[in-house]
């Protein structure tokens, strides 16, 4: 078994599941901005742990988990959705002008609260989310079918392993590219991307309450 071959697979796929533009990207990049690169990052890292979970059911094949989660998918997808819309609309109520000195600066002294509320937000995001576990079975797939070798826990936990790091180092990019280019940022333009940012974060979660609609309407209208 190829271990080297399987923790660069494994990151490669924690980079691919954290890049796509959503809603974690958007508060990773606005925590980073309003409270500095360690809270941006701890709030990505957030994310990364829920996808080290999904990414431990696909690796080790607990298909009981995953029909658990399956079947809960309706349930899942409603806190979710409800969870996005409520961060979308805070972000956009947030007053970004008290967050900042007197020099026009984003603020960077968050407490420890914050560090944790940043990291546990994101978390309960990814972790609500059952097709992310769904694209992790089929990115896995593809993995096995690339690196020849019997499936072992080994090889399961390596494989975890660096899809975790993957991911916690798309993160750290992220935050750290955005905190080097913060001072770029005037207060209107802050203003700005904080209500973008709410908007789009709001709008995930409608996105994701109206397709739980679609669905159960469906089953309602045509049994399936």
């Amino acid at each position: 078994m190829n271990y080297l071959m399987l923790i660069l697979g494994g990151a490669v796929i924690g980079v691919i599941v954290a890049a796509p533009i959503g809603p974690v990207n958007l508060i990773c990049m606005r925590r980073t901005i309003v409270y500095g690169p360690i809270n941006g990052f701890l709030a990505g890292l957030g994310a990364a742990m829920g996808d080290g979970i999904f990414a431990i059911i696909a690796a080790f094949g607990l298909t009981a988990a995953s029909q658990l989660i399956e079947g809960y998918t309706p349930v899942l997808k409603l806190i979710g959705g409800s969870l996005l819309i409520g961060f979308g609309v805070r972000i956009y109520r947030t007053d970004v002008s008290s967050l900042r000195d007197e020099e026009g600066l984003p603020i960077r002294d968050a407490g420890p609260s914050s560090l944790v509320r940043a990291a546990l937000s994101t978390f309960a995001i990814t972790i609500t989310n059952p097709a992310t576990m769904f694209g992790f079975a089929a990115l896995f797939t593809g993995l096995g079918a690339i690196v020849e070798g019997d499936a072992t826990f080994m090889a399961a936990a390596v494989t975890v392993a660096g899809v975790v790091a993957g991911s916690a180092g798309w993160w750290f990019t992220v935050s750290t590219v955005t905190g080097i280019l913060h001072h770029r940022i005037t207060p209107k333009t802050m203003h700005r991307i904080n209500e973008g940012a709410g908007i789009a974060v709001g709008g995930f979660g409608v996105i994701v309450l109206g397709s739980l609609v679609y669905t159960l309407l469906r089953a309602a209208l045509f049994g399936h």
